[in-house]
């Protein structure tokens, strides 16, 4: 019977800890199959194959659903706030009771004052760089000819696994002759960097940890 009733106090918290996580950022299909294109029939000529057919100036830029390009992620932020207070406060007292005014232990003459100064000042400086590249899959085409774009890249070193995730929207015109472009011209972007294994555990808090941190009022 203590055995269930400890149960009942520790499954709350285990799922309240599991449910603590952020969501990803980035979420939807990571990828697309090319959509089938329509087969019209041609016929071959005394010299002219089908078959061995390549056009001699031909749009290599991506189009279609299932076309591939690569974005380079060139994400650089710099924020800086400086913030500075001073108050200075000063207040004067002078009272004297008028002649032939006697009272008791009361003095016939009351002088106070008093200052307050207050200094305070802040500074917060933040730097952020993140450069890498992805190669991500053509997902759905606009009306108006934009790519919806979606990728995702995993590494696993030394039994750590990097992913990197990113979707958006890009514009043909943007591609370049090597079928790349840069992430500060994909609209509506979601770029996302993720790190698990063996040496991150180290650095992140425990579930425990993390729901005494949120309840915690100071």
């Amino acid at each position: 019977m203590k055995i269930h009733r400890l149960w009942t106090l520790v499954l709350p918290v285990f799922f309240a800890g599991c449910a603590m996580q952020d969501p990803p950022l980035v979420q939807g299909p990571m990828s697309a199959r090319p959509q089938p294109q329509p087969q019209l029939q041609a016929n071959n000529g005394s010299i002219f194959q089908t078959s061995s057919y390549r056009p001699l100036v031909e749009d290599s830029r991506p189009g279609l659903v299932g076309d591939t390009l690569t974005v380079t992620i060139q994400e650089q932020s710099t924020t800086s706030a400086t913030e500075q207070v001073t108050e200075s406060r000063a207040s004067s007292l002078n009272e004297t009771l008028g002649a032939g005014v006697n009272i008791p232990f009361v003095p016939n003459s009351l002088s106070t004052s008093a200052a307050a100064t207050q200094n305070g000042k802040g500074s917060n400086q933040l730097a952020t760089s993140f450069v890498s590249s992805i190669s991500v899959t053509v997902i759905d085409v606009l009306a108006n000819g934009n790519l919806v774009v979606s990728g995702e890249k995993q590494v696993r070193i030394n039994g750590d696994v990097e992913s990197i995730r990113l979707s958006g929207v890009v514009n043909p015109r943007d591609i370049d002759s090597t079928r790349s472009v840069s992430s500060l011209k994909v609209a509506d972007a979601r770029i996302e960097q993720e790190t698990k294994g063996t040496n991150r555990l180290y650095n992140d808090p425990g579930w425990l940890t993390k729901i005494f941190l949120s309840i915690l009022p100071f």
